[in-house]
């Protein structure tokens, strides 16, 4: 995708100097992110700012999430480097100016579209909890800081690049908790998803959440995400019989030699398998002519029926050929499940036992079937140095003012205790030192605690012309390992 200037950049797409050394990030996947995928009342808001002549008053919002998902504990944070890739290249287009000329209402000026027209993100910073980090509610994802017009205008972009993304990465954390480290999980969800954008960020953040392969082609080019795929019902059922078998011969595998009819190997084999020809008896056969050309069959996938019961009956019959005919390692043969799988399904499978080495999982998983939205909110909470608060009735809805800084503080063993938050100019929690921590709402909790550790949480992705170092946004890969690992601590603690 072509790199568009934003800021202070050279005719080469790079920035010379300072803020955000290096090339600018590329746009966002998918091309319908622009400066106009966000509600009118931005425009709104930011044409009245600039009305009052306070659209560059120095802001900062907030973007953080009230509830854990899922009736659980913790969230996966997920969708950082979209909105990177968003604000690194915000700039209207004439035509973008022209349609929103011609939506507000009449009277407003031609001046306001010249601001627009000038404008992008280099005034901005935005500081955010790495993706893939474990986070829980009120603490800030992103801190967003800059002139408040421009920021308004990105409230609504980012909430939907982070909100989704976040709740299915949630969802797959969730799903690879159930099954355990040892199973393969496979996301199978693009032909239920919420169409094309849905089903490539599903592939994408159910990686991130733990998930090991996907069957989406696209994600897989876009992300170098692991492919994996069986085939379908409609496969088998199109033969008739095996004379539609054109090409029979088969060259083994290292090429020394050829079976001139392969379909007579699998016969053979069939016949000394002496049992009914269904699914597994027939596998065996193929799987054990492949054997004899020194191939190694994948293994089977169960889409009906008793999934529990199949798998362990499957898995004697491949153990007592491997123990009959003397072939290594056929016992172990992977045995995937699939059909409407969810936590649920996979949490009784695990009490009834089972002999199931992958999981083929789709709707339930990207749809984010049990709750439709994580609920990300984006609150203003300073402007011009003065903290800022909305109030309501409902306490869980009222925000917490003032630009923070966000720490979570570790114990002796390495596992974390508790995520602070504190205000900018208050002194930072220090290793070894004792520390009052108190819930923003509810004063009856309360602990003290001598952190042997700590992390701040939040750190600078694109620091406009501040001349702040900028974080490297990671590979994916990379993105993934860190979501395994807090896991593996925070779950444990929870």
């Amino acid at each position: 995708m072509e790199v568009k200037a934003n800021g202070p950049n050279d005719e080469s797409g790079r920035i010379p100097d300072g803020p955000t050394k290096g090339r600018i990030p590329d746009g966002p996947t998918n091309p319908m992110v622009t400066p106009l995928l966000t509600d009118l009342y931005q425009f709104t808001m930011a044409y009245a700012y600039w009305k009052a002549g306070k659209h560059q008053e120095r802001a900062v919002f907030d973007l953080y999430f009230r509830k854990n998902p899922f009736g659980g504990e913790y969230t996966v944070f997920a969708g950082l480097e979209e909105c990177i890739r968003f604000i690194a290249n915000f700039k209207f287009t004439e035509d973008e100016i022209s349609f929103i000329r011609e939506t507000l209402p009449g009277s407003c000026e031609d001046g306001f579209c010249d601001y627009l027209r000038g404008l992008d993100c280099s005034e901005v910073e935005l500081y955010a909890v790495p993706e893939g980090s474990v986070v829980f509610p009120k603490v800030p994802l992103l801190r967003i800081e800059g002139p408040i017009a421009v920021v308004q205008l990105l409230e609504t972009p980012l909430l939907n690049l982070v909100n989704y993304a976040s709740l299915v990465a949630t969802n797959a954390a969730r799903h690879r908790f159930v099954a355990g480290k040892t199973k393969m999980l496979l996301e199978f969800g693009l032909r239920r998803a919420q169409g094309p954008d849905g089903g490539i960020g599903a592939s994408k953040y159910c990686y991130i959440g733990g998930f090991d392969a996907t069957s989406n082609v696209a994600a897989g080019r876009f992300f170098g995400i692991p492919l994996r795929g069986t085939h379908s019902h409609a496969f088998v059922s199109s033969y008739m019989s095996l004379d539609e078998i054109v090409e029979k011969s088969l060259q083994s595998s290292d090429g020394s030699s050829s079976c001139e009819d392969f379909v007579s190997l699998v016969q053979t084999w069939l016949d000394k398998i002496k049992v009914i020809r269904s699914g597994i008896p027939n596998f065996c056969a193929v799987a054990l002519a492949l054997s004899d050309l020194g191939y190694k069959a994948c293994g089977i996938r169960l889409d009906s029926g008793d999934l529990a019961y199949l798998s362990c009956e499957a898995r004697k019959f491949f153990c007592a050929i491997e123990k009959e005919f003397g072939v290594p390692g056929f016992g172990k043969t992977s045995i995937t499940a699939s059909n409407d799988l969810n936590e649920e399904t996979l949490d009784a499978l695990n009490k009834q036992g089972h002999e199931v080495d992958a999981f083929g999982i789709g709707t339930y998983l990207v749809t984010c079937f049990t709750q439709a939205a994580l609920g990300c909110v984006f609150k203003l909470v300073e402007i011009n140095n003065q903290p800022r608060i909305k109030l309501s009735e409902d306490v869980s809805k009222v925000s917490i003012p003032c630009k923070k800084g966000c720490f979570r503080l570790y114990g002796k063993e390495g596992y974390p205790l508790v995520d602070i938050m504190t205000g900018e100019n208050e002194p930072s929690p220090k290793v070894g030192e004792r520390i009052l921590c108190r819930h923003p709402f509810n004063e009856s909790k309360r602990a003290y605690v001598v952190p042997q550790k700590v992390e701040e949480l939040l750190k600078c992705y694109w620091p406009g012309i501040s001349g702040k170092a900028r974080e490297d946004l990671p590979p994916l890969k990379e993105i993934r390992e860190r979501c395994i690992k807090q896991l593996s601590k925070c779950v444990l603690i929870i």
